[in-house]
């Protein structure tokens, strides 16, 4: 296993001890919001703190995109070839209602392309890894996406828009036509989670859009290492940039870009 690897794993479960201590009192937690729909608390900030200590101490050299403390330059500097993207709770709306679908994630980027990815679900003791070139794994298992081929046999993973509202007719026509073309869409609330879903066989494809590069980082990886396909919403790479994401099976993907790709071209039309 990759030394870089197990440094983020050791992170990520650092964090998850912090999460499941949380996880007891979230009554007593203190919660702000950052913007409308969206939080954070106390146990955001000190997972964040202990990831960021971990990752820092063994790589000093290495930047760190983290959600709630932005871009942190190591002794590289700010340009890095080097950089973790950090998202060390999310789904944090769940966990402050005690729902119990978040995750941690972490990912080790070089120029821009990721080349290992932590996902840790702390409540189900899940731990799913992916170096570039090497695979990806649930627990020290080896995971495929599923073997669906049809679009009308998927089970879709998606997100509601939740704070930037001006895609929403586009995406509820989306969601309309899959809703009437798959066997489901599933909204637990996690990006990052659900990723990891696709890359082990749970979901057969995941579409949303306005995410940041911590909810999509380790997931895209996890996906491709697993045999899937991940992409924006015109097909292309960018989607770290864009915030837009889709991914499925092979079999699955082509077809559910095209649906969303026609809504698109609609939108822009209208």
């Amino acid at each position: 296993m990759q030394p870089a690897l197990n440094i983020a794993i050791k992170a990520a479960r650092r964090a998850g001890q912090i999460i499941n201590r949380a996880s007891n009192d979230i009554d007593l937690l203190k919660v702000a919001s950052k913007q409308p729909n969206d939080f954070v608390t106390e146990v955001d900030r000190a997972a964040e703190a202990a990831i960021m200590e971990i990752l820092m101490e063994a790589y000093p050299g290495y930047s760190i995109l983290a959600e709630e403390s932005g871009v942190t330059a190591g002794k590289g500097g700010r340009d890095s070839e080097y950089q973790w993207i950090v998202d060390p709770l999310d789904g944090t709306t769940n966990f402050i209602h005690g729902l119990p679908q978040y995750a941690v994630s972490i990912a080790l980027a070089k120029n821009g392309i990721v080349e290992q990815a932590v996902v840790f679900d702390p409540n189900r003791n899940e731990l799913f890894t992916a170096s570039k070139g090497a695979g990806a794994f649930l627990n020290e298992r080896r995971i495929r996406v599923s073997r669906r081929i049809k679009l009308q046999d998927a089970l879709l993973g998606t997100g509601f828009p939740y704070r930037n509202f001006d895609k929403m007719d586009t995406y509820l026509a989306i969601f309309k036509e899959l809703a009437e073309k798959t066997a489901g869409q599933r909204r637990p609330g996690a990006a990052a989670l659900d990723l990891a879903y696709v890359a082990c066989g749970r979901y057969d494809g995941f579409w949303e859009f306005g995410l940041s590069p911590w909810d999509m980082a380790a997931g895209s990886l996890l996906i491709s290492e697993a045999g899937g396909l991940v992409s924006d919403l015109r097909g292309n790479a960018t989607y770290l940039e864009s915030g837009n994401i889709i991914a499925g099976t092979p079999k699955v993907f082509a077809p559910l870009l095209k649906v969303i790709e026609g809504h698109l071209a609609e939108s822009v039309r209208g």
